[in-house]
C-alpha cells in the first residue's frame, strides 16, 4: 500500500501527495485527480500503476479536501488555479520522482477529467516530463500553447462525453497536429468518466458512466505507451 509524502514545488512551497511505489519500477508517473479530490478511487489508480511497474505520485491539489457531492466538487475545482497547479504542484511532483530515480528515471504524467485538462496544461509547462496520457479532459484551448509540448502524448476520449464535447477534442487535436506533437488519440463509444469504477450505481452522476471493457482497453494502451516511453 502507498503512503502520504511531502514534496517541494519549484517555488519552495510544500505539498502533500499519495505515493504508491512499484517493487521493480520501469519508471514513474504523476497521477492527477478528478474534481472529487485525492480520494480512495484515485489512490486505487496509483496502486494500479504501481502494480504495473510504475511508481506513482498523486499530488493533493485540494490540500486535504475531497467530496462525493458534484456541487462541492465543482466549488473545489472552481477555486483551483489551474496554471499554478500544473506549473507548481504537478511540476514539483515530476521533479520529486525524477530525483527518486525509479527505474529508468523517466517520469510520465496522467490525469482524469479535471486531471486530464491539467495533463494537457502540464505538457506545456513541465519540461522535465517524458510522456503524458490524457483521460477525457481538456482546458480552454486558448491556454494551450502546443508549440511548447516536447513530450509524446496519448489521449482517451469519450464520444458521448457530456462534460468535454468531442468538437473540442477535434480542435485540440488540430492544434497538436499543427505543432507536430507526437500524439496518439483514441475514441470510445462511452460517456464521461468511463474508466472510473465509482461512476456506476448510486455513485454516478447524470453525465458519467463506467464501462469496464473500454476502461480495460484504455489502461492496456496506457501501460504499453508508458512502457515504451518511460522504460
Amino acid at each position: 500500500m502507498g503512503k502520504t509524502i511531502e514534496f517541494k514545488r519549484p517555488d519552495g512551497k510544500a505539498v502533500h501527495g499519495y505515493l504508491a511505489e512499484a517493487e521493480s519500477p520501469v519508471g514513474a508517473v504523476v497521477v492527477i485527480q478528478e474534481w472529487w479530490g485525492l480520494n480512495e478511487q484515485i489512490r486505487g489508480v496509483a496502486e494500479r500503476f504501481a502494480s504495473a511497474g510504475f511508481t506513482a505520485l498523486v499530488p493533493d491539489l485540494y490540500r486535504g479536501k475531497s467530496t462525493v457531492e458534484a456541487e462541492e466538487a465543482h466549488h473545489l475545482m472552481s477555486g483551483l488555479n489551474f496554471g499554478e497547479a500544473a506549473s507548481q504542484d504537478v511540476r514539483g511532483a515530476v521533479q520529486y520522482l525524477k530525483a527518486a530515480k525509479a527505474g529508468s528515471g523517466k517520469v510520465g504524467i496522467t490525469g482524469f477529467c479535471m486531471g486530464g485538462a491539467l495533463t494537457v496544461l502540464a505538457s506545456t509547462m513541465v519540461p522535465e516530463a517524458d510522456a503524458g496520457v490524457v483521460w477525457y479532459g481538456y482546458p480552454p484551448l486558448e491556454y494551450v500553447d502546443a508549440s511548447k509540448i516536447g513530450m509524446p502524448l496519448m489521449a482517451h476520449w469519450a464520444t458521448q462525453d457530456g462534460a468535454f464535447a468531442i468538437a473540442g477534442v477535434d480542435a485540440l487535436e488540430a492544434k497538436l497536429k499543427e505543432s507536430k506533437v507526437r500524439y496518439e488519440g483514441h475514441r470510445y463509444l462511452a460517456h464521461h468518466a468511463f474508466a472510473n469504477e465509482d461512476a456506476q450505481g448510486r455513485n454516478r452522476i447524470a453525465i458519467t458512466q463506467y464501462d469496464a471493457a473500454w476502461a480495460q482497453l484504455a489502461y492496456d494502451r496506457t501501460m504499453r505507451f508508458f512502457g515504451l516511453e518511460l522504460g
